[in-house]
């Protein structure tokens, strides 16, 4: 799992990104509010099997990802804009999404050790203002900054000229390609496979 450490990025717009470590938990409470994010899920939803997802819902997964967070593990990053948490990322290393390594759709497309970007949530106040493009390169910077050299990420194609929050939760295409991600993979008309390589700090 991705270990505790230093700030992820700071962006020419004035949004700084985090690593989401235990003091910063009430930030991302605050952000994900009573209902968890998206309908309780408290970003759990590729960490555990369907079943356990559905089980622990609401209560049950804010606890699980509470665990993760106290143990020093870093599940994703922070978005902060004049102090206030307004976005999230979750990324981590792809063996940490027990459900993603378990998908018939995005399995593994070989056996290189990839860094998995799986959501995204941004405050409704704060959307529309660029800030899952921000997220993304802070969640670049913090995966090279722990030695990830892939990293992978899994959009919705859109069917439509515009998707709802909860149907694009993990990104666009459009996103990643402006992030200079290319597509490695369309495994369904509704999923692309999208990868871009960093050169690991010195």
């Amino acid at each position: 799992m991705a270990r505790r450490g230093s700030k992820a990025s700071g962006s020419r717009s004035g949004t700084e990104i985090q690593p989401l470590t235990p003091d910063r938990w009430r930030d991302l409470e605050r952000l994900f509010g009573p209902r968890g994010a998206y309908g309780g899920c408290w970003c759990m939803y590729w960490r555990i099997a369907r079943s356990e997802f559905q089980e622990r819902h609401g209560e049950g997964n804010r606890r699980a990802l509470r665990r993760i967070v106290d143990s020093g593990d870093v599940p994703g990053v922070l978005a902060y804009w004049e102090g206030e948490p307004v976005g999230w990322c979750s990324i981590a290393p792809r063996a940490d999404f027990a459900s993603l390594e378990r998908s018939r759709t995005l399995k593994r497309l070989d056996d290189e050790p990839v860094w998995s970007i799986v959501c995204f949530f941004v405050h409704p106040r704060h959307r529309g203002e660029g800030l899952v493009a921000e997220l993304i390169e802070g969640a670049v910077a913090w995966a090279r900054s722990q030695g990830a050299r892939v990293i992978e990420a899994y959009p919705t194609v859109p069917r439509a000229k515009t998707l709802p929050p909860v149907s694009s939760y993990m990104g666009l295409p459009g996103h990643f390609a402006s992030a200079g991600f290319t597509e490695a993979a369309r495994p369904s008309p509704a999923k692309a496979v999208m990868r871009r390589t960093v050169r690991r700090r010195r």
